[in-house]
């Protein structure tokens, strides 16, 4: 199952996500699971798919105000250079012998369609993105609860059991301001962006094929699968996981390939009007458009 949240003049909606568009979640349901975090917490899943077989879309997939899928997440977390490339901002540099990890704050997101803000000048002119796959920490193994997907030091044979799906992530960077700090860099309000949905991992039958092709202005500037990455998704989850105590709804964002505009030679930063579109395979299609900020 697919779900999204978007926003209308109530506040906050949730919805299912289909290919003919999205079914808005009402009455008592819609008390019950205001959000897909909600949803993952409550374990609401059979609850919305029952309730929704059969019903007809309410909206158009392009016709509503979209909101990060995990909006309302207690933990953003990102893990920087996780596949082979030219680093944006050091150049070439060896593979990491750890895990390097950095959050994103509230407001650095939007939700898919919505536009991407370029940053003030100076800052403007290394302005970049990233496609990335997010992993949703939730019960998605046997023996898992909401209460108890996540935790301490999760062992790498268990980690799928505790992650309830999958989103994506444009991790929108101003390389420049990394030199600073690396999360100056990464925090820019409206700077990167989530969507469109949140797809149950039950619908992945291989994670490890999964394919991310990003496109700006329709040409393919990055294209990888899961089973590119330096550190696998078990052995992130392990590593997060001694760190910091994960629960429902926590997300993970779990790197990019080569092809970003730092990574580029000649490097091509994004610009006032681009059109950016990130797609993973089993989960849908980002789009974005750079506006003036």
């Amino acid at each position: 199952m697919k779900l999204a949240c978007y926003r209308d003049n109530r506040g906050p909606r949730l919805g299912v996500y289909t290919h003919e568009g999205l079914i808005e979640v009402a009455g008592d349901l819609a008390e019950t699971y205001p959000s897909i975090r909600a949803v993952i917490e409550k374990s609401g899943f059979a609850d919305i798919e029952s309730w929704a077989a059969g019903r007809e879309v309410d909206h158009g997939l392009e016709d509503v105000e979209y909101l990060p899928p995990l909006y309302d997440a207690e933990k953003v977390i990102c893990v920087g250079v996780n596949y082979p490339k030219r680093h944006p901002v050091d150049g070439e540099i060896p593979p990491p012998e750890n895990i390097f990890l950095f959050n994103k704050w509230e407001g650095a997101l939007v939700g898919h369609l919505q536009p991407l803000i370029q940053p003030p000048s100076p800052a403007a002119d290394s302005f970049d993105y990233e496609g990335e796959l997010v992993l949703v920490i939730g019960p998605g193994g046997p023996g898992v609860t909401p209460e108890t997907a996540g935790g301490r030091a999760i062992p790498k044979d268990r980690a799928f059991d505790h992650i309830a799906g999958y989103t994506i992530l444009n991790d929108g960077s101003v390389r420049e301001w990394q030199k600073h700090g690396v999360p100056n860099g990464k925090n820019f309000t409206g700077s990167g962006a989530s969507g469109p949905c949140f797809v149950t991992a039950d619908e992945i039958a291989d994670v490890s094929a999964m394919e991310l092709k990003t496109r700006l202005n329709g040409e393919q500037v990055q294209n990888a699968t899961v089973a590119d990455m330096i550190f696998d998704i078990p052995t992130i989850i392990n590593y997060v996981s001694t760190i910091v105590h994960l629960r429902s709804g926590d997300i993970i964002s779990t790197g990019s390939p080569a092809g970003s505009g730092g990574s580029r030679q000649p490097q091509r930063f994004l610009r006032i009007g681009d059109e950016l579109e990130i797609e993973w395979s089993g989960v849908g299609c980002l789009k974005n458009k750079v506006v003036k900020g």
